[in-house]
């Protein structure tokens, strides 16, 4: 019998998101308990957030709902990246492992952003950022 799939579970975006969060949360979990205890709550809530709102968007009936769920995601991904450097200038992160979350992030980042532009019928425009 085939496992069902969900059409959120197929996007690449989606599968990296859970992995970023899987990492993130194992990491969390060696943190001592009773040292910033909300920061590492915001931070758990942070990086669950973006593969929930694509899968959220996904179900969405309409394209532009779409579109606006993976702009809340990458807003997600914006606060976990600057909880990232919080943890790695606090040394909660060691830097290798500050490193990987930001990696990872600069990825979600480029493919949210393909995707919406995918989804808006638009080509990618060079700025000088690129260069």
């Amino acid at each position: 019998m085939q496992k069902y799939i969900f059409p959120f579970e197929k996007l690449d975006v989606w599968q990296l998101a859970v992995e970023l969060a899987d990492t993130v949360l194992g990491t969390l979990e060696k943190l001592p308990q009773n040292k910033h205890i909300r920061l590492i709550s915001q931070m758990e809530a942070a990086v669950t957030s973006p593969s929930q709102n694509i899968a959220e968007g996904k179900g969405r009936q309409y394209k532009k709902e779409f579109i606006q769920f993976l702009h809340i995601a990458q807003g997600s991904l914006y606060e976990v990246v600057t909880l990232n450097e919080v943890f790695r200038r606090r040394k909660l992160f060691q830097e290798k492992d500050a490193i990987e979350v930001r990696r990872s992030c600069e990825e979600i980042d480029r493919k949210l952003n393909g995707l919406i532009n995918s989804l808006r019928g638009k080509r990618r425009r060079f700025t000088s950022d690129d260069l």
